[in-house]
């Protein structure tokens, strides 16, 4: 028997669960023999349990012998977890979650060490400071060489950087749940701008200025203004060229405007763009 996985019941529940939370975050999984998910879910919750190393405690109760306590508690249905902290539930996650699932549940129960060099790496960032604020992340890197977030944080500061091959190396050493995320995706997006951005913004635009239907120039100095930080610049190309050849290289413009729209989010350039580039189709 583990020291971090016990088995509860409701002669002891107050001691192992309520009491000894004031000490650690208890997680308490309600389960039962019979119940597949709960199969699934057990082992993982032990794996993690062992892993942490008494970062929590994982208390394991039989909800079919235990039934006032699955009452009290509020189970529904199985597996039901609960993270207990000073005698109270703050989380909780009903069925059987993947293992990526059930470290992210434990991340908001239990900071991450790398959590305070993120923050000192954010006001590194913010302060102009990109260098020490990598210093930052790499230091913690070495606490949690499994944290996703230092190394999407890592990611978009070697973007602004122009370091697009070490980007797309972090990005593309992240676990599957990581890359479906928003951040990364909106990275994504920044890598492929900033790649495809090959030519010199005022050499473009000269070049756009001597020919104004050179439509391959101005798509590339599109993509150089958006990789620069200027978007509404970039949108503005991209419109002409919407506007002078809808058609031209398979719909590319309206195709990068649309990423650009996803890159924005919620940014007023957005709608404004989206009517101009409406009526531009219409």
């Amino acid at each position: 028997m583990s020291a971090y996985s016990v088995d509860v019941n409701a002669s002891d529940f107050q001691q192992q669960v309520i009491e000894a939370s004031h000490a650690a975050p208890v997680v308490v999984d309600f389960w039962a023999p019979w119940c597949g998910p709960c199969r699934s879910l057990k082992p993982i919750l032990e794996k993690l349990a062992e892993e942490f190393q008494g970062k929590f405690i994982l208390a394991k109760v039989n909800s079919d012998e235990n039934q006032e306590l699955s009452t009290q508690f509020g189970v529904r249905g199985i597996p039901s977890v609960k993270a207990v902290v000073g005698g109270q539930v703050v989380y909780e996650f009903s069925g059987a979650l993947p293992e990526s699932e059930v470290r992210a549940f434990l991340a908001r129960l239990i900071p991450s060490p790398a959590d305070a060099l993120r923050r000192e790496a954010a006001q590194l960032r913010a302060a102009g400071d990109p260098a020490g604020a990598l210093q930052k992340l790499a230091e913690a890197s070495q606490l949690d060489m499994g944290n996703q977030a230092v190394r999407i944080d890592a990611a978009g500061i070697l973007l602004e950087l122009g370091q697009t091959d070490e980007a797309a190396r972090l990005l593309d050493s992240l676990d599957a749940d990581a890359q479906a995320g928003d951040a990364v995706q909106q990275l994504r997006i920044k890598l492929g701008f900033a790649q495809n951005a090959g030519g010199d913004v005022d050499a473009l635009r000269a070049r756009v200025a001597a020919q104004p239907d050179d439509l391959p120039a101005r798509y590339e100095l599109a993509n150089a203004l958006i990789a620069n930080h200027a978007p509404q610049a970039g949108l503005d190309e991209l419109l002409t060229i919407v506007n002078r050849d809808k058609t031209w290289n398979d719909g590319a413009a309206r195709k990068q405007m649309l990423a650009v729209f996803n890159l924005l989010g919620a940014d007023p350039l957005v709608a404004l763009y989206r009517r101009k580039l409406a009526s531009a189709l219409n």
